[in-house]
């Protein structure tokens, strides 16, 4: 397996869940710059790892649950102001693409509760399944340094590609048409 790094994710150390919610401003407007613009990454043969986590509403989500599907995966939080930019393209893709199998997984990184995280994910609309990122599926689909980290998963079940940053909607339209056929 290839293990891709981008440059902006060569330093430093993996990040969890209780390191990304210990956050003061200063770590949101680091995370922010971070996250200013897309580093888009071809994954090539990579195998999307498996994984099984809890959505907001307490049900099990798991990788196989979407075989034969197209995915895009994002890891994301509360307090990423890109994060929060890439949320209505991620719900137009789930909308405009449902017909096709496509499924968008937002995977939150927060330490706050599920009921919170989904009160928030209501407050943005978002229309696409809201999950718990637990340290397992960090570790699998990792090292995810910074934030928004999407992946884009074709129905054969491999990464095309792993984008840290920011992606803007003709741009994600790019890449989910991509991983449809």
């Amino acid at each position: 397996m290839t293990v891709l790094l981008l440059p902006s994710e060569a330093r430093g150390h993996t990040v969890r869940r209780s390191a990304l919610a210990s956050h003061t401003l200063a770590g949101f407007t680091f995370a922010a710059l971070l996250c200013a613009h897309a580093e888009p990454v071809f994954a090539g043969d990579m195998r999307a790892p498996a994984f099984s986590v809890k959505s907001v509403e307490g049900r099990a989500v798991r990788s196989s649950d979407y075989k034969n599907r197209p995915v895009i995966m994002d890891f994301w939080a509360t307090w990423c102001a890109p994060c929060r930019a890439s949320m209505p393209h991620l719900s137009s893709m789930q909308q405009r693409y449902a017909k096709s199998g496509l499924a968008v997984i937002g995977m939150s990184v927060d330490e706050m509760s599920p009921g919170q995280v989904k009160k928030y994910a209501n407050g943005l609309g978002v229309k696409f399944t809201i999950a718990m990122a637990n340290d397992e599926v960090l570790d699998a689909y990792g090292p995810i340094r910074s934030i928004p980290t999407t992946f884009f998963i074709n129905r054969k079940g491999d990464v095309v590609r792993r984008v840290v940053g920011y992606i803007d909607a003709e741009t994600m339209d790019g890449y989910v048409q991509e991983i449809l056929p």
